[in-house]
């Protein structure tokens, strides 16, 4: 048994069934749960998958800025 850190709604969890990192979702309230903890078994909200997508996004970004100033030295020398 674990309590939802959401909703503190009750979830029947067999603690064998289940690793340290799985994810699963709360029955009352959807919330996407890790478990963080085996003994007693506890869950914490997942990470949002997106969230790793933005900052690779984010990466791109830097890199493409990186090209720019890049250029910019080039232009600088040809002066």
């Amino acid at each position: 048994m674990a309590t939802c850190p959401e909703c503190d709604a009750e979830i029947e969890v067999d603690e064998f069934d289940v690793d340290k990192g799985d994810q699963l979702s709360c029955p009352e309230c959807g919330s996407n749960l890790e478990v963080v903890g085996m003994s007693p078994l506890e869950l914490d909200v997942a990470p949002d998958e997106d969230d790793d997508e933005d900052d690779d996004d984010d990466d791109e970004d830097l890199e493409d800025d990186d090209e720019d100033l890049d250029d910019e030295d080039d232009e600088e020398l040809d002066e």
